[in-house]
């Protein structure tokens, strides 16, 4: 088996257990693996560390399948795989929903492979080297241990690009009539597209903060900002606010989020749908003396990595500062950032710089993450990505 040696000192992330190994990390290797191929990861003295997926372009030259010395085969991953399995059926994930995260790449054991499961299909983003290495026989063991037949492939993700790896989205396994269909959560219904929705179709990660919006919404005018296509705008007419505006730059997405209010048989004339940018309107609203009494932000990743951190700060503090200014008081902010590139302690301080500037008094009352489909491995930190504030304006 091939093998890469690493720098004397190197080799200390991966005694804690961490997955990736940096091209900077490299001191050599005795042949040229191929892309995805399983190597050995050496200390600069031989001794074996873990055995790993090769990617000869990605700064992350190698990820962590194992710091055992076990073969890497099928039955290596119908493990992993039904590990993952295992630990969603103890999380009882099926009682809120037919819709969440299978495999979750790092957090599970398989870094670069993301399975989500919409019903009796899966979905699957296939995003580094190894995983497109491994992605047959992955599928055809997603089949087997989940009994399912259908597996749609999503790997469009920019991500793929650093690998070396082209975009492919179509029919991995099975036989689909539509990509439309709806799902189950908490109750409700939400229509998705898993050929053309972002991710993979829903923001599945969401799922417990969607009903914990539900719980606060009750007789309040909600605005909620980058709605997609809704998910906090049904569960906070579901929870009986008196109105909610919903915000987002597709119409597309405005039109399911009013199918999904429809769907779900609420109050079509307590909302009201806006086409545009949440920045410029965000802003509209204050020069126009608008007020709410709750503002949800759940905006895009605005810094993938820590090198985009300064400028998506700037992004965070600017709407957040401007949500302030809108809520009347005692008004709550549920605000959220999935950037990985932005940690909680971070995003904590450009909230409160936020009110600073804004000149008001605000409390956190609650944090928000992800749901327990997203597990985060304790030696994987940068698997907890999504940092969620609820705080109440004085």
């Amino acid at each position: 088996m091939p093998a890469l040696i690493l720098k004397p000192g190197r080799e200390k992330s991966l005694l804690r257990r961490h997955p990736w190994i940096f091209s900077g990390a490299i001191q050599s290797m005795d042949e040229e693996p191929a892309s995805g191929a399983t190597v050995d990861l050496l200390s600069s003295d031989k001794h074996f560390l873990a055995r790993a997926a090769y990617s000869p372009t990605s700064q992350i030259r190698a990820r962590a399948w194992t710091f055992e010395d076990e073969v890497v085969d099928r039955e290596f991953f119908r493990r992993r795989i039904r590990s993952a399995v295992e630990l969603r059926r103890k999380s009882n994930v099926e009682g809120q929903s037919n819709a969440y995260r299978l495999i979750y790449a790092e957090s599970d054991y398989i870094p670069g492979l993301i399975v989500d499961r919409y019903n009796d299909v899966l979905v699957l983003q296939s995003l580094t080297a190894g995983a497109e290495y491994w992605k047959e026989t992955l599928a055809d063991l997603l089949l087997e241990e989940t009994g399912l037949t259908t597996i749609y492939e999503r790997s469009d993700a920019d991500v793929r690009g650093l690998e070396g790896l082209e975009p492919k989205i179509g029919l991995l396994r099975g036989t689909l009539s539509t990509f439309h269909f709806p799902i189950i959560e908490h109750n409700l219904q939400f229509n998705l597209n898993i050929a053309s929705g972002h991710k993979t179709g829903f923001y599945l990660d969401q799922r417990k903060n969607r009903l914990r919006v539900r719980e606060l919404a009750k007789d309040k005018d909600v605005l909620d900002c980058f709605c997609y296509t809704g998910g906090f705008t049904v569960n906070a007419l579901a929870g009986g606010a008196k109105s909610v505006i919903s915000v987002d730059s597709s119409s597309d997405a405005l039109d399911l989020c009013k199918e999904n209010i429809a769907r779900n048989k609420l109050p079509l004339d307590s909302h009201t749908s806006l086409e545009g940018d949440v920045f410029q309107l965000l802003r509209k609203f204050r020069d126009e003396r608008h007020s709410f009494d709750m503002i949800i932000l759940d905006p895009p990743k605005f810094a993938p990595t820590s090198a985009h951190a300064e400028k998506a700060a700037r992004a965070y503090k600017d709407i957040n500062l401007l949500a302030f200014k809108l809520l009347r008081p005692h008004g709550i902010l549920v605000t959220f950032s999935c950037s990985g590139g932005v940690d909680s302690a971070l995003f904590q301080k450009i909230v409160a710089g936020s009110a600073l500037d804004a000149g008001v008094e605000a409390q956190i009352v609650e944090y928000l993450s992800q749901d327990a489909d997203h597990p985060v491995s304790l030696h994987f930190p940068e698997g907890a990505y999504l940092k969620g504030l609820v705080c109440l304006k004085k």
